[in-house]
């Protein structure tokens, strides 16, 4: 099974950081953001790697060549140099798909480029019991961090994501970027066409396509200088 990871986004918050420098390419503990997805990728026996890019998105090329050094075969979606700018989550991805399937119904592994995750495994069981299912996607969650105390999904009993409520434990989890996705998630969106990702996991999970899990392994959204400078404090 193939992985995308989202490289596209602009970094406001991480200015002036980013303003010369890709967020995906800012070091955490040591190496760029992005290459800690690629080395678990690697690790849980992922070969084939898309990465959509658009601001300062030569430098990550550069930076990251073809893949060979972790085993994997690289490929690029260009949103800057084909479409003049990121796409979205969702248009991002609906874009990149005819780099990673070949039908509406296959699946692929989904994470963000500025998410830190040192722990994750990209389970091939876990992507290949989710391939058989008729779902549209399966997402891990995690605990509200401060910034986001009201979280963004419900979880029922049943593992299935809720859009407009908390679960029966009366929470609510913040979505962690990191999915595993079938095409059809994304499907009627155009290549070049920009588009949000949430409206369509909303969509997702009243029709109940969606299921969820929490992860409690070590994670950050890392969207700030701040919040950077944090994670590098808690090495």
């Amino acid at each position: 099974m193939k992985a995308i990871i989202l490289a596209a986004g602009r970094g406001e918050r991480m200015r002036p950081l980013s303003d010369h420098t890709p967020k995906p390419l800012l070091p955490a503990r040591g190496k760029p953001l992005i290459e800690w997805h690629l080395e678990a990728l690697a690790r849980a026996g992922v070969r084939e790697v898309v990465i959509n890019t658009a601001w300062l998105e030569d430098q990550i090329v550069a930076a990251l060549g073809d893949g060979a050094r972790w085993g994997l075969a690289i490929r690029y979606s260009l949103e800057g140099r084909d479409h003049g700018g990121a796409l979205e989550t969702a248009g991002g991805i609906a874009t990149a798909l005819p780099l990673l399937v070949d039908a509406e119904s296959d699946c692929f592994w989904v994470v963000s480029g500025d998410v830190f995750v040192p722990e994750f495994d990209f389970d091939a069981g876990i992507a290949q019991a989710f391939a058989g299912t008729g779902l549209m996607a399966h997402l891990w969650l995690v605990p509200n961090p401060p910034y986001h105390t009201r979280g963004d999904f419900g979880l029922d009993p049943q593992g299935f994501g809720l859009a407009d409520a908390a679960g029966p434990d009366g929470l609510r989890w913040t979505y962690a970027n990191l999915a595993l996705v079938r095409a059809s998630l994304v499907a009627g969106i155009a290549p070049g066409e920009r588009a949000a990702l949430g409206p369509r996991l909303f969509d997702g999970m009243r029709r109940h396509a969606i299921t969820c899990e929490v992860y409690r392994g070590e994670w950050a959204n890392v969207g700030t200088p701040l919040q950077l400078a944090a994670l590098a404090a808690r090495q």
